[in-house]
Order: structure tokens, then C-alpha cells, then sequence
């Protein structure tokens, strides 16, 4: 399983409470908004002292990996402004989306988290396609059909929708809110 990207490893292998924290709360303020750090740490007590810390932060915890005596937790930094003006007209909310993929509907779901978010929790069948790499991937997408993007609550994938809607796609529909309230089919790494 190796699709897993961080933009920073921490190790803070051998590290007793509260070491990994102290260690995660530095590196985190040297990275940027919505990249994930990946802490490795030994201490069995460190992925629920992360998940703790994340949400009190506001960060976004997204799962830990045991590999061996390793744990490897996924934190993606939080951008404090979660609630960007959206800007892409054609909107859809969560369960009509469901709705449609209940009917087997032929339609694209287009996911534009980073690749550690959507390798642990996704919508079966989605398209993995960060924000970030979607313009060099454009090819990948077939103008013809209905894409619906999704992200987490909505903000990237209405950049993602805006983005799509400049180079011509003409159906777009971004959804809110999202992966945050997803209750639909989904596959992830634990099932």
C-alpha cells in the first residue's frame, strides 16, 4: 500500500508521551495548509493522543497505518477557512449524489482530496485526482459526462469545479458538503 503521500514525514520513533505531540505541533506550523503529515511513532499511545490533538486544533486527523511496531498517523493541516465564498453555480447536495449512484446512473465522481484523505475513506468508484494535479490530468476526464466533484466540505472541489468549467467541461456539479458528512457507499482501506 504505498499510496499513501505526505508532504512531511516526522519521525518520532521511540518518543514517550508526550514527545510525538510536542514534535507534531512544531513541524506542523512549517507546513502549509492542506498538506498531510505523516507522524511515525512507536508510542501505542500516540494515535489516540493525535486524534485528540487534531480536533481540538482543528486539524484534520485522517488515520493511522500500523506497520510492524510502527504507527503512522495521517494529519492534514487545517487552513482555519473552511468557509470560502463558493463560486461555481451548479451545486448538489449530498444525498441526491447518493440518489443517483443508487440508480447506477452513469456518472463521474470526481474526488480532489489529497491521495492519503481518499485512501481512507472514499466513495466506491470515485476518481482520485487531487486539486493540485488537476490540470496536468485533465485527459482523464471525459468532457461528455456528468462529473460531480467532492472533496471534504466543499471548497476544493468548487475550485476543482471552476477549474473543470474554464477548459470547457460543461457538467459540473460540485457537492456539498461533502466527504465531512458522507453517508453513502464508501470503500476504505480498513474494510
Amino acid at each position: 500500500m504505498n499510496s499513501m503521500k505526505a508532504n512531511v514525514i516526522l519521525d518520532a520513533k521511540g518518543l514517550a508521551c508526550p514527545m510525538p505531540i510536542v514534535k507534531t505541533k512544531k513541524a506542523m506550523v512549517g507546513i502549509e495548509a492542506g498538506q498531510v503529515l505523516e507522524v511515525q511513532a512507536t508510542d501505542k499511545g500516540s494515535k489516540a493522543d493525535l486524534k485528540a490533538w487534531s480536533d481540538s486544533t482543528g486539524h484534520q486527523y485522517l488515520g493511522t497505518l500500523e506497520e510492524g511496531d510502527v504507527l503512522k498517523h495521517y494529519i492534514r493541516k487545517s487552513s482555519g477557512d473552511e468557509s470560502i465564498e463558493r463560486k461555481h453555480p451548479n451545486v448538489m447536495n449530498n444525498d441526491e449524489l447518493e440518489k443517483k449512484l443508487e440508480a447506477r446512473e452513469n456518472i463521474v465522481v470526481l474526488d480532489v482530496r489529497e491521495t492519503a484523505e481518499y485512501a481512507f475513506n472514499h466513495i466506491t468508484n470515485s476518481i482520485s485526482i487531487p486539486l493540485g494535479e488537476l490540470e496536468q490530468r485533465l485527459g482523464e476526464l471525459d468532457k461528455e459526462k456528468e462529473i460531480y466533484v467532492v472533496c471534504r466540505t466543499g471548497n476544493r472541489s468548487d475550485l476543482a469545479a471552476q477549474k473543470l468549467a474554464e477548459k470547457g467541461f460543461t457538467k459540473v456539479i460540485n457537492i456539498l458538503p461533502g466527504m465531512s458528512k458522507w453517508s453513502g457507499k464508501t470503500t476504505s482501506l480498513n474494510n
